[in-house]
């Protein structure tokens, strides 16, 4: 039964395939949405960018407040389930 089922399921293959890298895809970025280390260097970008001018202090504001929020864990606005 085992090699007469992997038959029937071989044109599935790629399919399984393409899932796996999706999923794969996904985790690297969960990972990079949440690594407090990539947060930080992106709050560090928005002060530098504040600091040549540009972007407004509101911008600069609204911004690390996302960030903040991605870093302590709580979703602002996007829909999310806690």
């Amino acid at each position: 039964m085992g090699l007469f089922s992997e038959l029937l399921l071989l044109p599935l293959a790629p399919v399984r395939g393409v899932v796996w890298v999706a999923e794969k895809i996904e985790d690297q970025v969960d990972h990079q949405m949440n690594d407090p280390a990539v947060i930080r260097a992106q709050i560090d970008d928005l002060d530098a960018q504040y600091d040549r001018g540009e972007i407004s202090e509101e911008e600069r504001d609204a911004q690390q407040d996302e960030l903040l929020a991605r870093l302590t864990g709580r979703e602002s606005g996007g829909g999310g389930s806690p």
